[in-house]
């Protein structure tokens, strides 16, 4: 009985996960309990694995019926469609809450709920957008589709634990999304693991995609614990912002790290 219980709650997780996380009218098929929408976190990187693989499977097949940086920017707009720019959301109230909030917490805040895009917003999305386009287009088809493939949710992995290292920022009721995500469990914490680093082993065994994978694998954490430090003395906890903002920078961070590693193998 236990045990179904535990299967019931883990399915209603993993479908709640997959209707905040992405546009996919997955809502029309099942709808779980409100309370499966607090623990969505623990299936984030499972989500990663839809919106990586339609990003990649894009990215690849395109480029075989259109110019390579075409197929980069179709990829790039696809998973924008996916997400409904979720993350991108929070990353733009991010830098426009910390670039025009300096330290004083509750500015910073108040800036973050403000659905209007300020300056820093705008120049932080188009500078993250270019130099993601960038990175993509620098590699090698091949290449590219499988680092996405492993990106993607092995940066949701990263970005998830500010749910365990910091409170919620705000009161509950202030949430703009409605939804304060609960601490990960243990058998979480393993879920998480598992669903955020089970898509790098492909490209760790494609041998030429992978330069200095350790580098290519701590550089990502090391952005995540700055950013963590920055919400930290600035917030002393974390927003939904936050957790896009972060995912989305630890994402680009591979890319990056990849690109320039890569770059330097190269005879």
């Amino acid at each position: 009985m236990q045990k179904s219980l535990n299967t019931s709650k883990w399915y209603n997780n993993a479908w709640a996960a997959l209707i905040y996380f992405t546009r996919l009218p997955l809502w029309r098929v099942y709808q779980p309990p409100k309370s499966a929408y607090r623990a969505v976190v623990e299936f984030w990187p499972l989500a990663g694995w839809v919106t990586g693989s339609v990003m990649a499977a894009t990215l690849y097949f395109g480029s075989m019926a259109m110019p390579h940086a075409l197929a980069v920017a179709l990829a790039i707009v696809v998973r924008l469609l996916l997400t409904g720019a979720f993350h991108e959301d929070g990353l733009a109230d991010f830098i426009d809450g910390f670039g025009g909030g300096g330290k004083d917490r509750q500015r910073v805040l108040a800036i973050m709920k403000d659905s209007h895009i300020g300056t820093y917003g705008v120049l932080g999305l188009t500078a993250y957008l270019a130099i993601l386009f960038l990175c993509l287009w620098s590699l090698p088809m091949k290449t590219a589709a499988l680092v996405i493939l492993a990106a993607d949710p092995f940066s949701k992995m990263l970005a998830s634990q500010l749910v365990q290292m910091m409170p919620y920022a705000r009161d509950e009721n202030e949430a703009k999304a409605k939804v304060v995500y609960r601490k990960v469990s243990v058998a979480g914490g393993l879920s998480l693991a598992v669903q955020g680093l089970l898509p790098v082993i492909p490209l760790l065994l494609y041998g030429p995609a992978m330069p200095h994978w350790e580098i290519v694998v701590f550089t990502p954490c090391l952005v995540m614990y700055f950013l963590y430090l920055k919400m930290w003395r600035t917030l002393h906890g974390y927003t939904g912002d936050c957790c896009g903002a972060t995912f989305l920078l630890v994402e680009l961070s591979v890319y990056l790290t990849f690109c320039i590693t890569l770059y330097n193998a190269t005879p």
